[in-house]
């Protein structure tokens, strides 16, 4: 992510509002000594056992005591300890383990698949936001009489890395130290400790953006292939498109002792797009698997000769007469104006916005995460809500039992990476208004430093009504606009595009939100040919049916400072009262709450009948009816996987057979399929290999895996590009605050005469009918 530089810009704006995307960039700018240099008052009030074990983390040093025995601090922290890698820490991270090789060769075999933060406790990061960063809340740490001396110092950052060793076929995990002078004062020049590394048995990482070229070279260079390409009436291999899929696991022929792709054709029709669509002709009948490690094509068979489908008319998606068609003229430009400047307020990676703040932060495999989502609730100050919130697996199971339909089964995060597919939001911007952008950093296969620009994109949104009330008697109203902060990301995984997002309402709800579109994976058909698992496009073109699944990680924190571990999870269920005394006009219904007691209670699937949702509530906090404090989680459109039990898929992917699962916290459980799920032969490896503990949930650290589907029955409007659909879930304060929270948002600013009103509709009277046009 990018440095604590702040980017905020107005995008889509006329020349005219230039001065007040200047103003937005000096709000956004405001940094305060926490990111800088100079002196800091902080209390001696610490806390107990939660300080002394920061203090043993900590190398001491000097701190000067005021007349008063407060301690000063001498030297402020350059980093949260939650920041992303800055991109001279990865540069270190990698220069450390590339020099802790023990020869030329292995230093030389070394490729990088990750370099990513590793996360300290959550002690170290309630002591950075106590003292050392906003939000400045010495109530996060408890406070106990004679607590010792706050450290001036946080300890050392440490970076993770995932290391294939390319001439041995291992996989290690690296763990490094950094320090403020490594990272940021030499500037990659001096080297971090390495802490330890470990060489994981029989796994394969994720694939990488070098490793697909190199597949699709080794392919179009193989003479086999280019001999059946000339079969199909293809000469020139610059139109062959080759897209490199993991193998998965479906027998001992993928273990993980080779690094394998087994990649999926298609080809470019010849035109003078700019943007061809190669998607449009899919080469069947074709089986390929390249060994990835040594780049060489280990299996080879042209088992059915399937034409290639004809070019289709409607294949492309560029502007109007590129793509041989006209665009509409009618769409008048839509401008949003913020002349004051955004209402978010940005510190490094820290937001504030309304009664909201939290942290940003981004990783290779899951791009996007939320830390410390907290709201400022008048005397009752910062309630936490949750710790940490990220998206971190989806699969896309395909419902074609043919060749090669079977075999797509893709873990996006866990085989490919969401983060390290995300765009540079400078090459299309769906956001409008003033937009505050964060770069990421990560580390390409070889080694150096990539950054995605503007990568992740933060901004305001109007978002219709919040409420409203007339008096029906008086003729009086009240009416509220809705407004929500949305941070997002968008990545591209071969065809399809999915848009991260998280919304932040004024009325302390937060959403989650994932947008799809792209272009659809489609099948070639023989001449008059029609397939019952998927839906015709085109002449000889076909879309299979899929799903799309994804898993939603909410480390949850509903009023718990941290290392408080005093959250449950209680299902609530609407039942119909039995007929009888009780229901004496059959219209009674309850709500039923039951608290999920175990990890093997709480594998829990959605139910619309029973309007089933689930409460994470402090057990020892309450609102002022005397009721736990919670936040509910209400789920969206849902499904489950349409695959029968046996389904290959489902030995790494067995998390998707129900859509809840509660855990208490655990650092290493991150992951729902494990960290390694490319050709991963270990049956239900992750978290349903967890929950079999059946550790208590009564009163807890709790983790919620929130899986959510969708159920792809491709349209002819699918083509040929995917009009968005959306998917999510929300999380809904259920007791937590007194009132409505959104009480106190002010009427809007603008009065009725500065309201542009559209013409008046032309009316047309027909005898006794009137409309409207």
């Amino acid at each position: 992510m990018a440095s604590a530089q702040e980017k905020a810009t107005a995008c889509c704006l006329p020349a005219r509002d230039a001065a007040g995307a200047r103003r937005a960039i000096a709000v956004a700018g405001k940094v305060s000594m926490a990111a800088g240099g100079g002196e800091r008052v902080v209390s001696a009030a610490g806390g107990g056992a939660v300080m002394e074990d920061i203090a043993a983390a900590v190398q001491p040093t000097t701190a000067k005591a005021s007349s008063k025995g407060i301690p000063i601090m001498t030297r402020a922290q350059r980093f949260h300890p939650l920041d992303p890698l800055s991109a001279a820490e990865i540069a270190v991270a990698v220069a450390t383990v590339r020099a802790a090789g023990k020869s030329p060769e292995e230093r030389d075999s070394m490729r990088f698949v990750e370099a990513v933060l590793l996360e300290p406790e959550k002690n170290v990061v309630a002591l950075a936001d106590a003292y050392f960063f906003p939000p400045f809340q010495p109530s996060l740490l408890p406070r106990t009489k004679g607590s010792p001396v706050i450290p001036s110092r946080l300890p050392p950052r440490r970076a993770k890395l995932v290391v294939y060793n390319r001439r041995s076929n291992e996989t290690t995990i690296w763990i490094v130290e950094l320090s403020e002078v490594h990272a940021a004062t030499r500037g990659g020049h001096h080297r971090g400790k390495v802490i330890s590394s470990e060489v994981v048995p029989d796994v394969q990482p994720a694939m990488d953006a070098m490793e697909y070229a190199e597949c699709e070279a080794t392919v179009k260079n193989y003479p086999p292939f280019i001999e059946s390409m000339k079969k199909r009436g293809v000469d020139d291999m610059e139109l062959v498109m080759v897209d490199a899929w993991c193998a998965g696991y479906y027998s001992e022929a993928d273990a993980p002792s080779r690094r394998l792709a087994r990649p999926l054709i298609f080809c470019l029709t010849e035109s003078d797009s700019p943007m061809e669509n190669g998607y449009a002709r899919p080469v069947e009948g074709i089986h390929v698997v390249v060994d990835m490690q040594n780049s060489v094509v280990i299996e080879f068979e042209d088992r059915k000769f399937v034409p290639l489908p004809p070019p289709d008319h409607l294949r492309n998606y560029t502007p109007g007469e590129t793509r041989g068609g006209v665009d509409r003229s009618d769409l008048k430009p839509l401008i949003i104006d913020q002349p004051e400047g955004p209402s978010f307020r940005i510190n490094g990676y820290f937001v504030e916005w309304q009664k909201w703040n939290f942290r940003i932060g981004f990783t290779p495999k899951e791009g996007l995460v939320i830390y410390s989502v907290a709201y400022v609730d008048g005397s009752r100050g910062r309630r936490p809500i949750a710790h940490r919130l990220s998206f971190v697996e989806m699969v896309v199971p395909y419902g074609d039992p043919s060749e090669p339909h079977y075999r797509k089964n893709a873990f996006d995060a866990g085989e490919d990476g969401l983060g390290k597919n995300a765009h540079s939001l400078k090459k299309g911007c769906d956001c409008l208004g003033y937009i505050k952008y964060f770069d990421a950093h990560f580390t390409n296969f070889t080694g150096h430093v990539e950054t995605i620009e503007n990568c992740v994109c933060l901004h305001e949104e109007d978002h219709g009504i919040l409420w409203k009330h007339q008096d029906w008697r008086t003729g009086l109203a009240e009416v509220r606009r809705s407004r929500r902060l949305t941070v997002s990301f968008i990545c591209t995984v071969a065809n399809y595009e999915y848009g991260f997002y998280w919304h932040f309402y004024q009325d302390g709800k937060i959403e989650a939100e994932i947008k799809l579109t792209g272009i659809l994976s489609l099948g070639a058909l023989m001449p008059g040919e029609t397939r019952k698992y998927g839906t015709t496009i085109a002449p000889s073109l076909y879309a299979p049916v899929h799903q799309h699944f994804f898993i939603a990680r909410m480390d949850m924190a509903v009023d718990c400072k941290p290392n408080e571990a005093h959250n449950q999870v209680v299902e609530v269920n609407v039942k119909i009262e039995n007929a009888g005394t009780h229901n004496v006009h059959n219209n009674a219904f309850y709500a039923e709450e039951k608290i999920l007691k175990s990890e093997l209670q709480a594998m829990r699937d959605c139910d619309p009948s029973s309007a089933r949702h689930w409460i994470v509530r402090n057990t020892r906090a309450v609102n002022r009816t005397g009721q736990p404090t919670g936040y509910r989680l209400v789920p969206g459109s849902n499904c489950l996987p349409f695959a029968l039990p046996e389904a290959k898929f489902l030995r790494r992917a067995g998390f998707l057979k129900h859509n809840l699962w509660v855990t208490p916290y655990k650092s290493d459980e991150k992951f729902p399929g494990g960290e390694f799920p490319n050709q991963n032969p270990r049956l239900h490896e992750g978290l349903p290999t967890w929950v079999q503990k059946d550790r208590p949930l009564e009163e807890t650290d709790i983790v919620l895996w929130y899986v959510f589907g969708l159920t792809h029955i491709p349209r002819l409007e699918d083509w040929p590009v995917m009009p968005v659909e959306r998917i999510g879930f929300m999380l809904m304060p259920h007791g937590f605050f007194n009132c409505s929270p959104a009480v106190d948002v002010p009427p809007g600013t603008s009065d009725a005469a500065d309201v542009k009103e559209a013409d008046s509709p032309k009316v047309i009277q027909n005898g006794g009918l009137v409309s409207k046009l």
